[in-house]
């Protein structure tokens, strides 16, 4: 398989990489522009830059811009004799690119509004999981672009190791599991969450989970009503200001 071949799998397996380009080269260089280096986040790769110091200091960079949730490119200039020892006495620039996977969004609820959400989440580049209890809801002619657990939502929600690169939408048939759900949730470091509803609904969640003894600061963490603000009143209209609010967070965290 080819280098490209080797990247539109880990693409498609949702597997996030750093793509590591020369683009500039002076002198005598192990690699010339062009060559490429793909590294994962256990440290394998694919491809070469030209191996030695060179390539174990673009290596070690790419692993820290994977671990830097805001930074998504890097510029290396390197001179081989001066910096890293090598005899080949030339310069190479290396262009680092991270190729991240794509942003998890789990819907707790399978109603009017969460099929709409789901599909134009999918659209836009959302991988999306739809959680729901109740299976003639939750079908795959219904949601066809996402994966389908027919689990308690509640249940699932405790489960689900979620953390920075998660965003959560809690819809639900059922005004208390709402609450279940996102009692959960507001525990844990999501990207977004957002809970369906009216504003009178949103105050009394904020007022049950301040009784419950909830942080201020987990009190704050759930938008409600999600999404932007623009008179929305069918599912799919719904859905359109939801992933609005998706895609702003989605590309403010870029």
């Amino acid at each position: 398989m080819t280098l490209f071949g080797d990247i539109a799998q880990l693409e498609a397996e949702g597997r996030p990489f750093v793509l590591c380009t020369v683009i500039a080269s002076h002198g005598s260089t192990p690699q010339k522009p062009g060559s490429r280096l793909v590294v994962l986040g256990d440290g394998s790769l694919r491809g070469t830059i030209g191996g030695g110091a060179i390539e174990k200091q673009v290596i070690d960079a790419a692993l820290a811009l994977l671990a830097d949730d805001a930074a998504q490119t890097r510029t290396l200039e390197t001179h081989l004799t001066h910096d890293l020892g090598m005899c080949c006495g030339g310069k190479m620039t290396v262009f680092l690119e991270k190729h991240g996977a794509p942003a998890q969004l789990f819907v707790f609820g399978a109603g009017h509004v969460a099929k709409e959400l789901a599909a134009l989440a999918a659209h836009v580049g959302f991988q999306v999981t739809v959680v729901d209890e109740r299976a003639e809801w939750l079908t795959a002619e219904r949601f066809p672009n996402a994966t389908r657990r027919l689990e308690q939502p509640d249940v699932v929600a405790k489960s689900l190791p979620l953390g920075p690169q998660a965003y959560c939408c809690v819809a639900t048939h059922d005004h208390p599991l709402d609450q279940a759900v996102t009692e959960v949730l507001v525990k844990k470091p999501l990207a977004y969450l957002g809970v369906i509803g009216s504003q009178r609904k949103a105050l009394r969640f904020r007022q049950r989970l301040e009784a419950a003894g909830f942080t201020a600061d987990e009190v704050a963490r759930f938008e409600s009503p999600m999404g932007v603000e623009i008179d929305a009143l069918t599912p799919s209209e719904i859905a359109v200001s939801i992933v609005a609010r998706l895609i702003a967070v989605r590309r403010k965290r870029s």
